[in-house]
């Protein structure tokens, strides 16, 4: 039988059973194959990712709440096969909050939104290694609070020209006068983010990023390019990927877990930490926990209502 535990404020994964049953107030979240290794090499359980996520909840959770979130599960580990869900599955707990959105293909999908340590446990237990959350919260699926760049190597580019890239799109970003706020992909890349103010829609924020995607790649030919066709990219060179601000599309959140070699973490970057050199690497689900402890979360700012840009003077 599951053993039951009642959660403290610092919720503890226990290690000495394989199934678990932890109590907030009256909602309970049932855990499963917590000794499943789900980073073999590493000797990492589905009960260590369950306790990184608990671990850094607090700063996570206003980076997620109210936000349709997207399902990527990896039953078997971060090695093994994976699919996508977007629908809440069935049976779930009734106090899971569900966004609805409408597809203009006719499809109304009810996606699960975390809100609080119990439903983050319960998502990350289905196991989602990372997480994939709306641009826009639901009472508004059509307008984002952020618009972003995913700069990607293309095959024979280095991680020093992703971070020169980076570079690249703050200096064109504080020349519009936008503030800029970068975290690692936790893969390959740098996720780079501009805070706006709710009110262009999807489509146009993807509009705006696009135009300048192509911009700063024309101006740096040797080092970046904006073109989406794989097989035409230029080797060597950094996509600035503006698609990914298109209505539907998801990125993987601030603090997910990458189920990738070392278990790296997407974790925000000072722009110091960014001119002086930093890897992938460097932040990991052992390690980015005390990061959190020490720094707290430098992405408050995305958070705030003040200091944020108002797109429509750019469209």
């Amino acid at each position: 039988m599951p053993q039951k535990l009642k959660a403290q404020s610092a919720v503890t994964i226990p290690r000495d059973v394989n199934d678990a049953t932890l109590r907030f107030g009256r909602r309970e979240v049932a855990l499963t194959n917590l000794n499943k290794l789900f980073w073999p090499d590493l000797r990492i359980t589905k009960r260590d990712l369950l306790q990184y996520y608990a671990d850094v909840a607090d700063v996570l959770l206003p980076h997620v709440k109210d936000r349709a979130m997207v399902m990527k599960r990896y039953p078997n580990g971060a090695y093994k096969e994976f699919f996508f869900m977007k629908r809440a599955p069935t049976p779930r707990p009734e106090w899971i909050e569900l966004c609805t959105i409408h597809h203009s293909s006719g499809n109304v999908i009810d996606f699960p939104m975390i809100q609080d340590v119990p439903s983050l446990l319960w998502v990350i237990n289905l196991g989602c290694i990372d997480l994939n959350q709306w641009y826009a919260r639901c009472d508004d699926v059509d307008r984002p609070d952020y618009l972003h760049f995913d700069l990607d190597p293309v095959p024979g580019a280095t991680f020093d020209q992703v971070l020169e890239s980076a570079l690249v799109v703050h200096e064109a970003l504080e020349k519009l006068r936008m503030p800029s706020f970068a975290k690692t992909t936790g893969s390959r890349g740098i996720h780079v983010y501009v805070p706006i103010v709710r009110g262009p829609t999807q489509k146009d924020v993807w509009t705006f990023a696009k135009a300048l995607g192509l911009s700063v790649a024309a101006q740096n030919p040797k080092l970046l390019t904006a073109i989406y066709k794989t097989a035409n990219r230029p080797k060597g060179h950094v996509l600035v990927d503006y698609n990914q601000n298109a209505w539907g599309r998801t990125l993987a959140s601030i603090y997910s877990v990458r189920p990738k070699p070392r278990a790296p973490v997407s974790t925000p970057v000072t722009w110091r930490e960014i001119e002086r050199g930093l890897r992938i690497e460097d932040f990991r689900i052992d390690n980015v926990p005390a990061r959190v402890r020490k720094l707290g979360d430098l992405w408050k700012p995305l958070l705030a209502r003040t200091g944020r840009v108002r797109l429509e003077k750019y469209l």
